[in-house]
């Protein structure tokens, strides 16, 4: 089973929970005995039940980052490819600089994910209502109307409910713990043709439409403005000076939109460039500065 993700914490909890699975998979070898070869089946430990079959190889991850940007252009466009490249460059939390080749990867998983589908292997795409995700849902799907393999998707449901009683509510894939994944696999269903048309006419609106933002409105993915966020940074910002990081960090824990770091980093310089942010202390490191309102 192919497993599709779209962001790449998601689709490394996937790999890790096949790989696991794969350290426990019965295996065989060939043994030399005085009447010749003969095959022995050697069996490791049981396999958990909380882990997926397969292997890790068998994960595509398409990070496109679809619900920012032209979406009339290809996915494996260089206009996504410098898109991307400009949002990684945002994020500052100790990371080095992000080199536009690794960003190829991208492309080289969606040409994957075709070959895939032309040798008819059985898909799995595991999606939710963070709008990247619910963005690459839909693009995948208008690719998959030009194939007739069987397509199965999990959801991320809006919360579960443990056995002792704790509800627990998840932003996006991202958030579940890989041995926790296969306890969604109830929430497994196969995608009809005529459901694969219909998300494939969302995405073709999208596109038509194709805003700078794609956001979740009343459970539905529409196009919004590129200042579709701004408010949350207005009623966190005032004059009062705060380190960038402490602000941005502020943002994603208050709010459940799975929306990126780099996404607030980005819009606050645009109003630093703009004159509406002031930098009170600089640093080379753009979440280390300073900053409050002008």
């Amino acid at each position: 089973m192919i497993e599709v993700l779209f962001a790449e914490s998601e689709a490394a909890s996937v790999k890790a929970a096949k790989s696991m699975a794969a350290k426990y998979a019965v295996c065989s070898k060939t043994i030399q005995t005085v009447s010749g070869p003969a095959s022995v089946w050697v069996s490791h430990k049981k396999k958990p039940q909380n882990y997926l079959e397969g292997n890790a190889e068998e994960v595509v991850c398409l990070g496109f980052m679809l619900d920012i940007g032209d979406i009339k252009q290809a996915a494996d466009s260089s206009y996504r490819k410098e898109l991307i490249h400009s949002m990684y460059e945002q994020e500052q939390w100790g990371k080095e600089y992000v080199d536009k080749e690794l960003l190829d990867v991208y492309a080289g998983e969606l040409a994957r994910l075709k070959q895939y589908l032309a040798d008819q292997q059985q898909i799995r795409i595991w999606y939710g209502d963070a709008p990247y995700s619910r963005c690459g849902f839909y693009h995948v799907c208008s690719l998959l109307r030009n194939y007739t393999n069987e397509v199965y998707v999990v959801k991320l449901p809006e919360y579960i409910v443990r056995e002792d009683g704790v509800i627990i509510s998840y932003k996006n894939w991202g958030e579940v713990a890989s041995e926790e994944l296969a306890s969604f696999l109830p929430y497994e269903k196969k995608l009809s043709k005529e459901e694969v048309r219909m998300n494939a006419c969302h995405w073709s609106g999208l596109a038509e439409d194709n805003s700078p933002l794609r956001a979740m409105v009343s459970g539905e993915l529409i196009g919004v403005p590129i200042d579709f966020y701004d408010f949350l940074i207005w009623k966190r910002l005032t004059h009062a000076p705060v380190k960038e990081a402490r602000l941005i960090g502020d943002l994603l824990g208050s709010s459940r939109i799975s929306i990126g770091d780099w996404w607030y980093a980005s819009r606050i310089e645009h109003y630093i460039k703009k004159g509406v942010i002031r930098v009170v202390e600089d640093s080379k490191n753009k979440y280390a500065r300073v900053i409050c309102l002008q």
